[in-house]
């Protein structure tokens, strides 16, 4: 009787933790995959381009964690592009990143990265503010990147204007 009741108990445990683990992947898609960002930048003719990148597929061989699209950046504004585009998932944010060249094997989380936000949709244009004192020379790359789990969603390179 003790072993059904230990087996019961073990494959609830086991059912609640890959039901949770289901949840995390499967409520970005539901909840948040058909809202799309339109912001748009208040008087861009009046705004100096300090530098432009482009979002890419860091690793293509893997099929869930995709960006692409392009990136200005602004003195005081992050603006992604109509085009941006990243595959959907928990807990995405915006970095500035000190490196040149971010690669999935970049711990970025060490890096004296620059936290612009949360990400606000998985496509569409978007704009985050940059804090007043940052020193936009010393971040070469943006790079989307999962909190949650401690992954690199997307780099953008960046070249000055």
């Amino acid at each position: 009787m003790a072993k059904y009741i230990l087996t019961f108990i073990v494959g609830g445990l086991l059912g609640a933790a890959a039901g949770f683990a289901v949840g995390l992947f499967v409520y970005p898609h539901i909840f948040l995959a058909d809202i799309v960002g339109t912001d748009t930048v208040e008087n861009p003719a009046g705004r100096k381009v300090v530098a432009k990148g482009a979002f890419v597929h860091a690793n293509p061989s893997d099929p869930i964690h995709y960006g692409k699209g392009g990136v200005t950046v602004y003195a005081d504004l992050l603006h992604l592009e109509a085009d941006f585009e990243v595959g959907p998932g928990p807990k995405y944010h915006v970095y500035l990143v000190p490196e040149a060249k971010v690669t999935p094997s970049t711990d970025v989380a060490r890096t004296m990265f620059v936290d612009l936000g949360r990400l606000r949709a998985f496509k569409g244009s978007q704009n985050y503010p940059v804090p007043a004192g940052v020193d936009l020379a010393r971040y070469p790359s943006v790079v989307i990147w999962c909190e949650q789990f401690g992954v690199l969603i997307s780099p953008a390179a960046l070249a000055r204007e």
